[in-house]
């Protein structure tokens, strides 16, 4: 945060429930978020400018995108995306307004082929749309926001074994293979420099 403290999202296997921490009181406090089942997996953490948290995470029972946010002062959460199994991989990113943009992998119940999707509650209401179904791809989601708010991503895709970066800032959503040479582009992580150009790590499971 501002004052450089520590927020951590995170998930408990024992109590299968999302749990966030901080020591933004000086020692470490943990706090149950959301405790309505086995939700908690693929969470991602964000901060407002008023230090309040902004989490996406997966429900396991129901297979939902949620998002949980203490910004109110006490802990609320919400079903994002509830289209068949929605939410892993997410990955959550705040906009200069405090709007949440999050990117996740959708898939049908016993569908060999996944997508990436993309929602954002920017015009008030939660909006979700799929980026990219060329394939099974979306696994490993990170999501960035340049100065115009637009979103850029990176992800990997599972049938082609490629990293792919998916943004709208042209104004419309397209795709593009960033790396093709073997089987690349798991545990993507995307970071945007102050020309808006994009950084993005990755693993390459081919030459390990």
């Amino acid at each position: 945060d501002g004052s450089g403290q520590a927020h951590i999202s995170y998930y408990d296997r024992t109590n299968h429930d999302l749990k966030y921490a901080t020591n933004a009181s000086g020692s470490w406090q943990s706090f149950t978020v959301d405790s309505a089942g086995w939700v908690g997996p693929y969470t991602s953490i964000a901060l407002d400018g008023s230090g309040a948290a902004h989490i996406s995470y997966f429900d396991y029972v129901y297979g939902d995108l949620k998002y949980a946010t203490n910004a109110s002062g006490s802990w609320r959460t919400f079903i994002v995306d509830s289209a068949g199994n929605s939410g892993l991989f997410t990955s959550i990113a705040l906009d200069a307004s405090g709007a949440a943009h999050i990117s996740y992998y959708y898939y049908q119940n016993y569908d060999l082929y996944g997508d990436l999707k993309y929602a954002t509650n920017a015009s008030g209401a939660w909006r979700t749309l799929t980026v990219d179904s060329a394939g099974d791809v979306g696994y490993y989601t990170s999501i960035a926001l340049d100065a115009s708010g637009a979103a850029h991503i990176s992800y990997y895709d599972r049938t082609n074994g490629d990293l792919k970066y998916a943004t709208n800032a042209s104004g419309s959503w397209r795709s593009f293979t960033v790396d093709s040479a073997g089987d690349v582009g798991e545990f993507t992580s995307i970071a945007l420099d102050g020309s808006g150009a994009a950084h993005i790590s990755y693993y390459d499971v081919t030459n390990g």
